[in-house]
């Protein structure tokens, strides 16, 4: 600095004795006075220097700038003797080292890096890490996202937040019966002969099952404290569509035992394979309800649930299908309910095996005092009971070579469980001969129901898929169900049994294998063909003029799905 000081001086008594030569022989006290301005200059530049790198150990506040006061004149500077000048040292040897950075500002630096950090790692120790937004083979439906979701940490906090979701475009066309719906079921696909049956397939295309949802995760005493929000827009139709609620739910504890509450996936729900189209296949169940939970781990790998479940008794009279909601000529329903299903599971893993059992157990009722169906004043109750168990068992068991493929099979039985399966049957828990000509009183029929499942899922490279399965449903009638009147929806809801077969190509770009877990990324494309067929209890008698006694259904369905 000193040196740079001399230079400044010393260029302007040179600017000053050259511009004197072109003008007039200035004086000394002018070059003198002319000097110490210089002086006072290079002074105050310093002295903001010296400010701006001064250490501080407390945050300094910014106050405006003081009126600046003129600097006492100084002498100028005598010349340096020619000594003292050999003598000196180098500039970048005698010019001072930078100031260093204080404790504080270090700290401070510091823990606004670490407070950055922090928020974009959302791990916390203690939190269980974010879970997948759905789990394709535990009580969730199937092709949902294996990502964690957009993650972050509230700073200064022990909680985390996670906005995760997908949007979705499907297109469908039927080969054969016009089935103007997006999620066809198999116990709703037109009759052969049908009007429907007799205009012919057409195409469709919606976004509507594009889904968002928002997840907390809290450090508590007691655990993990996690509450989820999810929706979609599937409340309307394919081009109309209205956002709906999907799950609202609280979840605190660890991974030895947790209670939920909320409305959330079903107990009994299982999405046994990958599909793509988003209607309920035959024999699974994709139900979202209100209920309590309790989850506990009862061994390695061995996980045990019970839940209280919100009840909902449907059956079918020759009058129509019944719920609790439903409006019997303008007043209440017979459908009745007085307690929560009861559900319970059991599921173990071990290296890609999933063995499950579920089973459930409920209360059906009806209820004629205060509805259009009194007198007399019936009061008919049952007891509805399923059982289910399925299986995966990872390929690679057998042989090396098949990598990462998975085969599956399910079965259930059961009676009175109708609702759990919206895909087989409508409003079929149980039957009734209430109204049917010469009966006095009436009875409450919990239906028998049993079917299976064969899945086995190929993957031709990492990110080619493919998924094949064949599904098996029978419902048993009792034999006043005949006495039904022909083509109406009482007798058109009767599906004795039914057939369902899937095969799809899925191709995941960003899909990776790792240790025979497969993850399929941020996008799926996928291409998949249905056959449905349902054959009805009484056959062509049951449709009457409606159609054949049987339906047969072929669709094509496309789909692209796009997940944060």
């Amino acid at each position: 600095m000193r040196r740079d000081r001399y230079i400044v001086l010393g260029a302007a008594a040179w600017l000053a004795a050259a511009g004197s030569a072109l003008a007039q022989q200035p004086s000394v006290e002018d070059l003198i006075r002319k000097i110490d301005q210089l002086q006072r200059r290079v002074d105050q530049l310093e002295g903001q220097l010296k400010s701006t790198s001064q250490p501080t150990s407390q945050p300094r506040k910014v106050a405006a700038a003081p009126p600046k006061v003129p600097a006492a004149p100084r002498p100028a500077p005598q010349p340096m003797p020619p000594s003292a000048v050999a003598a000196a040292p180098p500039a970048a040897a005698t010019a001072p080292a930078a100031p260093p950075t204080s404790a504080a500002q270090a700290d401070a630096s510091k823990t606004t890096a670490a407070a950055i950090a922090a928020a974009f790692n959302p791990n916390i120790p203690g939190l269980d890490p974010p879970e997948p937004m759905g789990s394709q083979f535990e009580n969730e439906d199937a092709l949902r996202s294996d990502l964690p979701g957009l993650a972050i940490r509230i700073p200064g906090t022990q909680s985390q937040v996670r906005v995760y979701g997908f949007a979705k475009v499907s297109g469908w066309y039927d080969m054969n019966g016009r089935n103007q719906t997006d999620v066809p079921t198999a116990q709703t696909i037109p009759l052969n002969n049908s009007a429907a049956d007799q205009q012919g397939g057409d195409f469709g295309m919606t976004a509507r099952f594009s889904r968002i949802g928002v997840d907390t995760r809290t450090l508590t005493d007691w655990g993990t404290l996690e509450t989820r929000l999810e929706g979609d827009f599937g409340g309307g139709t394919s081009n109309n569509a209205l956002f709906r609620l999907r799950q609202a739910w609280f979840e605190l504890g660890t991974e030895e035992f947790r209670v939920l509450a909320g409305q959330a996936n079903s107990l009994w729900n299982d999405g046994i394979f990958e599909t793509i189209i988003d209607a309920t296949n035959l024999n699974q169940s994709f139900i979202r309800q209100a209920q309590v939970r309790m989850t506990g781990r009862l061994a390695p790998g061995l996980t045990g649930m019970v839940s209280l479940e919100a009840p909902d008794t449907q059956y079918t009279a020759v009058n129509g299908v019944f719920n609790p909601n439903t409006n019997l000529n303008g007043g209440a329903s017979p459908s009745f309910t007085s307690m929560p299903d009861v559900l319970g599971r059991v599921t173990y893993r071990n290296d890609g095996l999933v063995a499950d059992m579920r089973g459930m157990l409920r209360r059906l009722s009806i209820r004629t005092a205060g509805t259009a169906f009194s007198p007399p004043n019936l009061n008919l109750n049952a007891t509805g009971w399923g059982l289910a168990a399925h299986v995966t068992v990872p390929m690679r068991w057998i042989w090396d070579g098949f990598g990462p493929d998975t085969i599956t099979g399910m079965a259930y039985y059961g009676q009175g469980m109708g609702r759990y399966f919206v895909g087989n049957t409508a409003g079929q828990d149980a039957l009734s001969n209430i109204g049917l000509p010469g009966v006095v009183g009436g009875s409450l029929d919990p239906l028998p129901a049993y079917g299976v499942i064969a899945a086995y899922r190929r993957f031709w490279t990492p990110q080619l898929r493919s998924n094949f399965a064949y599904s098996y449903a029978r419902q048993d009638y009792p034999s006043y169900a005949l006495e039904f009147i022909p083509g109406s929806a009482s007798a058109l809801g009767l599906n004795h049994d039914l057939q369902q077969v899937f095969v799809n190509l899925i191709w995941s770009p960003f899909g990776t294998i790792r240790n025979g877990t497969f993850a399929s990324g941020y996008i799926d494309v996928g291409l998949e063909y249905i056959y449905t067929r349902r054959d009805l209890f009484g056959g062509s008698n049951a449709a009457g003029s409606a159609g054949a006694g049987l339906g047969v259904a072929n669709r094509v369905v496309g789909a692209v799905v796009g997940r944060f």
